[in-house]
């Protein structure tokens, strides 16, 4: 195999990988997130105003991991830095 062959391949394994990997821990923070929100709603129905509200900055801040590794496979199969190195070399 040549180069751009490896190149393309690594990248492709590499991009499926980090949406995997990066949406599996996002996945988890969020579930847990809403579970310990709706507890505490359970718990404190007058302060659900204020915990909903909480609760969607937190989910945000949670699913930028996800949107950010999505950023990084996208790069790496339609923007891979690396084809001009090695197509340059």
């Amino acid at each position: 195999m040549d180069a751009q062959t490896v190149i393309g391949l690594v990248s492709v394994i590499t991009a499926g990988l980090t949406i995997a990997i990066g949406s599996i821990g996002p996945a988890f923070g969020e579930a847990r997130a809403l579970d310990r929100a709706l507890a505490s709603i359970a718990q404190q129905p007058d302060e659900a105003g204020r915990i909903t509200r909480t609760v969607f900055v937190g989910l945000a801040f949670i699913e930028s991991t996800a949107i950010y590794c999505f950023v990084i496979s996208i790069i790496l199969i339609f923007a891979n830095p690396f084809w001009n190195h090695v197509i340059g070399g």
